[in-house]
This record gives structure tokens, C-alpha cells and sequence, in this order.
């Protein structure tokens, strides 16, 4: 039976800098749960504790219901992948998935089972004497994960698991990864800077920012409802419209953008736009309310990226089909229309508007 991870109040200090500051989250049994966030957001940070690998400074952590927070590595029965792999280069490929339960002292005969089974799941049947330095990117990752399940953990860990590999890689290595899933249904935590990874695994996501939680939620309302502006600006691409808000939304020049009904009237804002929520009219007058100017159109395979230029010199980002792109063409003036916004207040759209706009 799954089981759950419950992090409490957790804090980590290294010194005078904190780096994990009052986490508080559950990992739901038979879940994927992502710690996404960029760099230095305290992430790996959280699972090194919860793996018994760093001690926290304060804060309780559960696995179901037995408290873990002074528990050994050993006792914790975690299984853990790390981003580079840790295999051991002199063993291969069998020796390497049994070396945990060669250090738990498990039978040879038993191991030898496990090892087989592993490797059939992982889809390495036939490398289990082939040595690390004999193995693709991607295959030594599946031996790593293979390892890290051989003494039947209460939880997996996985730090960044696909960052040292290419973009095709990483790809078919996260779906087979979401199969394997599917079948051993063993409570994970992914901590990933990779959107795309973390809203196509994971069943809950945490977002981390400066070693606070910003949000936490599935991957549609991370996406589509940011709870903050540093949310909407890291989770997904947006541009950022800076105005004022007037009887709910954000005005700017003698145009205005909804979703800010519950900021206060006047206040400074900024409207997150998704790409995908910018329609286009090219020729007459049809259907936006909004005049631009085309700046630059890159085409992405099916679809294209057309960058746009308002009246009052802001940028706005749209993605078309290519075959709604007939009279959108470099230096002609369209119509836009806006299908949905988030508004935030200026103060706390700062970091997010850099965010986005870089």
C-alpha cells in the first residue's frame, strides 16, 4: 500500500541564509507530487531533509503515520535519483541495481530475482552486464531508478532526475516514466525548474519560490488560476500589460483587459496574458477591440509566435495556427482580442513580469 508524505512547518537554515522557510504540503499516496520552481528555490533542499540526507532546522515530517524528522537515511526506507545518475562505474548494470540489497544483506538468490524483475520493468533485459560507461544517457537513468526500487521503498525521490539529458530524451523518458507510474503507483516527489515536466507528471504541484511556497495545486490551476504574480509569470509563458485598474480591469492607454476585479480601483497593475488567449484579426475590424502592429513572426513547427506591438509601445505575444495567419504579415496592422487575463498588483508583479517577459 502507497504511502503518504506530510511535511510540517519545514525550515532549513545554513548558516545566517535560509534556504527553506515554513513549508508546509502533502504528497497524497500513489501520487506524483512536483516541487517546481527556478533555481535556488529551495526545492532539492526540502527533499534532502525529507530523505534524511540534511537534518532540518525546524519542522516535522511524516510517511503516513509514523514521524520521520530524527529517523536515519536507512530507517527512512526512501528510494532516491539523483540528476547525475550515481552509478557505480566498476559494477554493472546487475550489480549496480542490487547493491542496495547487497548492503541490507539479502539473499543472492533473492537479489538475482529482484535484479531480473527490475530490469524487465525497466526495459533492460538485456544489459545487466554491460557497465555504465557502455550505456546511453537515458539508459543509465532507468538503471539509477531500477537501483533506487530494488528494496521495495516507501517513497521515491527524484531530484531533477532528467536534467542532465537532451530535450528528445527527456521526453520519452518522462512518459515512460508516467507509465511506470501508472503501474507501481509508489508515492512520489519530482523536484524539477522544468514546467513542462511538472504539469505533465505530476497529479499536485508545488511551486517554490525563495524557499516559500507560492502555490499549490493541480496542473490546471496552477496554470490557468495563479495564485500569485510570480505563479502566473514562472508556470507557463505570458506577456505582461502594465496599467491601472478601472471597474475591474486593467486600463491601458484608451484600452483595457479584464481579470482584475478584486484588486482596488486605481490601483497600479499588471495583466498576465497566455499566448494562446490572444486572437488575431488580420484586414478589418472583425472581432478585437484592440489595434497592434505585427513585429516579428517565428514559425514553430505547426504553429507560429507573432510578437505585437501596441499603441502605447507594450509588447503582446500571440500563437496562431498557421492557417489563421492569412494577412498577418511583418509591419501590418491587426486587431487583437484579449480572451482572458490575470491581473495583479504592480508590487507584487515585479519579479513575475521579469520572469515572463525574459
Amino acid at each position: 500500500m502507497s504511502t503518504p508524505i506530510r511535511v510540517e512547518g519545514l525550515s532549513k537554515r545554513f548558516g545566517e541564509f535560509e534556504a527553506v522557510k515554513g513549508v508546509t504540503f502533502t504528497a497524497e499516496a500513489g501520487s506524483i507530487t512536483a516541487l517546481l520552481g527556478p533555481s535556488g528555490s529551495g526545492k532539492s533542499t526540502v527533499l534532502r531533509v525529507i530523505a534524511g540526507l540534511d537534518a532540518p532546522t525546524s519542522g516535522r515530517i511524516w510517511m503516513g503515520d509514523e514521524e520521520q524528522t530524527f529517523k536515519t537515511v536507512q530507517e527512512r526506507r526512501v528510494g532516491f535519483v539523483f540528476q547525475h545518475y550515481s552509478l557505480f562505474r566498476h559494477m554493472n548494470v546487475a550489480q549496480n541495481i542490487a547493491f542496495g540489497l547487497s548492503v541490507r544483506k539479502v539473499p543472492k538468490h533473492d537479489q538475482r530475482k529482484r535484479v531480473d524483475e527490475l530490469l524487465e520493468l525497466v526495459q533492460l533485459s538485456g544489459f545487466r552486464d554491460r557497465y555504465p560507461d557502455q550505456l546511453s544517457g537515458g539508459q543509465r537513468q532507468r538503471v539509477a531508478l531500477a537501483r533506487a526500487l530494488a528494496p521495495r521503498p516507501k517513497v521515491l525521490l527524484l531530484d531533477e532526475p532528467f536534467g542532465a539529458l537532451d530535450a528528445r530524451v527527456r521526453q520519452d523518458l518522462r512518459r515512460w516514466l508516467d507509465d511506470l507510474h501508472r503501474e507501481l503507483g509508489v508515492t512520489s516527489l519530482l523536484v524539477t525548474h522544468d514546467q513542462d515536466e511538472a504539469l505533465e507528471l505530476a497529479n499536485r504541484v508545488v511551486v517554490m519560490h525563495e524557499g516559500s511556497i507560492e502555490q499549490v495545486g493541480s496542473p490546471n490551476e496552477i496554470y490557468n488560476d495563479p495564485a500569485t504574480a510570480f505563479v502566473a509569470g514562472f508556470v507557463g509563458s505570458a506577456s505582461v500589460l502594465h496599467g491601472h485598474v478601472v471597474e475591474g480591469h486593467v486600463q491601458f492607454g484608451e484600452h483595457r483587459v479584464g481579470g482584475a476585479g478584486h484588486l482596488e480601483e486605481g490601483t497600479e497593475a499588471r495583466a498576465f496574458v497566455r499566448p494562446h488567449d490572444v486572437r488575431v484579426f488580420a484586414g478589418d475590424r472583425t472581432g478585437g477591440s484592440l489595434e497592434a502592429t505585427v513585429e516579428r513572426i517565428t514559425t514553430l513547427g505547426w504553429l507560429s509566435r507573432v510578437m505585437l506591438r501596441l499603441p502605447d509601445g507594450q509588447v503582446l505575444t500571440a500563437e496562431l495556427p498557421n492557417d489563421e495567419l492569412e494577412g498577418v504579415e511583418l509591419g501590418a496592422r491587426v486587431w487583437v482580442d484579449l480572451r482572458r487575463a490575470r491581473a495583479f498588483q504592480a508590487r507584487d508583479a515585479v519579479t513575475a513580469a521579469i520572469v515572463a517577459d525574459g
